[in-house]
């Protein structure tokens, strides 16, 4: 199934790309997407953590994805 993955700050810069739209296997969890995310792009490996919004919303690692569902990786954020 397809989905479409959205980078954000510092996950697109360590990615070098902003957006993608990948193939998973049709049972993938947030969690399993995550896991899978660090495999293809290792360099996110250094961020100590970050969140996963789908389809606008904040997603816990149970989700299950779905045909077309756009994910956003969301790293921390800082100001001052």
């Amino acid at each position: 199934m397809k989905i479409q993955i959205l980078f954000f700050g510092i996950a697109a810069d360590l990615t070098e790309i902003s957006s993608l739209d990948l193939d998973v296997v049709e049972t993938i969890t947030v969690a399993s997407f995550k896991n899978l995310l660090k495999k293809k792009y290792t360099q996110l490996k250094q961020l100590n953590s970050y969140a996963i919004a789908v389809n606008e919303s904040y997603a816990a690692d149970e989700l299950v994805l779905k045909e077309n569902d756009v994910i956003a990786v969301i790293p921390p954020v800082s100001g001052g």
